[in-house]
């Protein structure tokens, strides 16, 4: 009995002693080279990132839509729609963001022009570390 409650007991009690560390999967990803860019076109970027949960690591792809504004300005936009998270498009002609699902149009700098979206496209937190471009987290737009 004694060896079956050690065997059980240790392992419940380093989890609980010893929880796994909330730490964080690299915050910042280097997603492509600067110089790779066309400056004032949009550009969808597919990365990937880690994520962690517990002692779980995983990979997982997305994307998101960059535009290079000058040699050291880049915004990032998150690739949902703020309405109800549609993939939105880019619309060349139009030089505008349009999401297929309501309609809604955002300009070059994420601002809405038209549609139900309540506020402007959510944006990464960006970094340009010599020629790469880093993308953090994702920062909310406030509502208009």
């Amino acid at each position: 009995m004694g060896t079956i409650g050690a065997a059980l007991g240790i392992p419940a009690a380093v989890y609980l002693l010893f929880p796994p560390k909330s730490r964080k999967a690299e915050e910042w990803v280097e997603v492509t080279d600067i110089a790779s860019l066309p400056q004032g076109v949009p550009e969808e970027i597919v990365f990937r990132k880690n994520r962690v949960d517990g002692w779980k690591i995983s990979s997982e792809k997305t994307s998101a839509w960059v535009l290079k504004k000058s040699a050291s300005e880049v915004i990032a936009f998150s690739p949902q729609c703020t309405h109800l998270g549609c993939a939105f498009r880019y619309e060349e002609q139009k030089k505008t963001f349009l999401c297929p699902c309501h309609t809604s149009n955002f300009d070059m700098d994420g601002k809405v022009i038209d549609g139900p979206a309540p506020r402007p496209l959510d944006r990464y937190q960006v970094k340009v570390d010599g020629n790469k471009l880093l993308l953090g987290p994702v920062q909310t737009s406030p509502e208009v």
